[in-house]
């Protein structure tokens, strides 16, 4: 049963002037005249009313005392006895209850979802990454469009053989899954970030242009079971596995958070358990470990905790803010070793300070990274499109600079976006911003290609306009535009090499001309 503390918010001096002292252990003692009703009752009884149980029942300690001390014995051994009967009644019961949804196992086509196309059903091609567009300049959107939309505008991949082939650099893969949350809607993250744009072109920032300095497919998406989070994990599991053994970088596009397991399990069955740290941005910690449910949305950093995947002083937490985790949650994170920068150390330090401080615990392992980047970190405000909006967190400003400085500081060894629900928003700004922040990863990967490893690197170009002295040099140099009072009339090149003319303007009723 979760421990419910919001009571314990009020303190030590709360409970004192309730009439409520605490012990060393923080189990709250029974006021003197509750005491004395309840003095009668056996031990178990009377220990219940200090358990994390009853609590639960009424919010917090000093509003259980509260309702209890109007009322004689035995209504109050009858509140426990109501209690104690509904916690009985909660439980797992093995005669009436199921511990596992059974499955048609005798059924031909049990994993037929998953099972790779054999290669004799298709024409004999050279692996490879394949170009999808019938146009020269057609990939990537923009403009004009044309071809089949994929991540980043890039070309396809099928299977390992064309990643290995292709000596792919990243491959960009979805996993439409929503199963491992409440709110439906994230299957439709990957579909919504191949038909908006913002994950291709250079960084304005850098002046690095990651589809240019990096081999990057779409490798389509992984096949998801809708019906069984625990069968598409698995699975997603293997495929993750699948790209990191070839040298490429996994980037996932989920999905839900659920994914966060499978994909740090996939890297570590690839790199090894304890290899690598994690960089979790997210609204909420995810480390919930008393739900009936083992895989959900909030629970794969326990999960990849316990089973030793990544070790705790390996996580880092960013953009923590809401109503979840509760003391317990926190305390957690501590005995584990994770840090955490909460929204509350932002309001408190600056966004800045915490940022460098963020980055530096993030190099200072030694270890390469994996980044999982929930959308609901950022404000609701850039991105409706999610379960679970909380009010209150990163702006584009500043998720941006601290995702590209990850990926660009530290070895990577995979990444994450996840919990875009695209339904939820009338907009195209959720999935737009969700590409905008993949790019950002996509240029820190690019700038270590390229052998850029200066800490906060920007481009000069883009951070001094160098006036005076450019436009003098410009000038000198014949750069500067020729002034054109006539521009765009005067006579210009046709496409076939004759020079046309601007036709003569017509004569107006009194036989003038313009």
């Amino acid at each position: 049963m979760k421990r419910r503390l919001a009571g314990w918010a009020i303190g030590a001096a709360g409970l004192a002037a309730a009439g409520i002292g605490t012990a060393q252990n923080e189990k709250p003692v029974l006021p003197p005249a509750l005491a004395a009703k309840v003095a009668a009752l056996p031990k178990a009884k009377r220990d219940f009313l200090t358990s994390d149980e009853a609590e639960m029942f009424a919010g917090s300690y000093p509003k259980l005392y509260e309702r209890l001390s109007t009322k004689s014995p035995a209504e109050i051994e009858a509140y426990i006895d109501g209690a104690q009967a509904a916690l009985q009644a909660s439980k797992f019961n093995a005669a009436t209850d199921m511990a596992a949804i059974p499955l048609n196992t005798g059924k031909d086509s049990f994993n037929g979802w998953k099972v790779r196309r054999p290669a004799g059903l298709d024409p004999k091609r050279e692996p490879g990454p394949i170009e999808l567009s019938y146009y020269l300049h057609g990939r990537g959107g923009g403009v004009y469009g044309g071809g089949i939309a994929t991540f980043a505008g890039a070309p396809v991949a099928i299977f390992p053989e064309d990643l290995v082939a292709g000596k792919v650099d990243v491959a960009i893969v979805g996993a439409p899954l929503d199963m491992g949350s409440g709110y439906r809607g994230a299957k439709g993250g990957p579909a919504a970030m191949r038909n908006q744009y913002g994950a291709g072109g250079i960084d304005m920032y850098t002046m690095v242009d990651p589809s240019k300095e990096l081999n990057i497919v779409d490798y389509g998406d992984i096949a998801v079971d809708n019906m069984s989070t625990e069968r598409t994990v698995h699975h997603v599991r293997e495929r993750v596995a699948e790209i990191a053994r070839t040298g490429a970088i996994p980037f996932i596009v989920g999905g839900d958070h659920s994914l966060e397991y499978s994909d740090v399990a996939g890297l570590a069955d690839v790199h090894g358990k304890g290899s690598f740290g994690v960089v979790h941005f997210d609204s909420h910690y995810d480390a919930g470990k008393e739900g009936v449910h083992f895989i959900t949305h909030g629970a794969p950093v326990y999960r990849a905790v316990k089973e030793g995947h990544v070790q705790g002083r390996n996580y880092i937490q960013v953009g923590l803010r809401g109503p979840w985790p509760e003391r317990e949650g926190f305390e957690w994170m501590r005995d584990n070793g994770v840090r955490y920068h909460a929204m509350p150390e932002i309001e408190k330090a600056g966004w800045a300070a915490t940022m460098e401080r963020a980055l530096k615990e993030a190099r200072e392992s030694g270890k390469k990274l994996f980044i999982s980047f929930d959308v609901d970190v950022l404000d609701p405000a850039f991105v409706p499109g999610t379960g679970t909006p909380v009010p209150g967190g990163l702006t584009m400003r500043e998720a941006i600079p601290i995702v590209r400085r990850l990926c660009a500081e530290n070895e990577l060894v995979g990444f994450e976006i996840v919990e875009l629900a695209p339904i939820l928003d009338p907009t195209y700004r959720s999935a737009l911003n969700a590409n905008f922040i993949m790019h950002a990863c996509l240029t820190g990967v690019a700038m270590r290609k390229k052998g850029i490893r200066q800490v906060n690197f920007l481009s000069d170009l883009t951070t001094e306009h160098g006036q005076p002295g450019a436009g003098e040099s410009g000038t000198k140099r014949g750069k500067a535009e020729k002034i054109d009072p006539n521009y765009p009339t005067p006579s210009r090149r046709g496409g076939g090499g004759r020079e046309e003319r601007a036709p003569a303007a017509a004569p107006d009723r009194r036989g003038r001309t313009t």
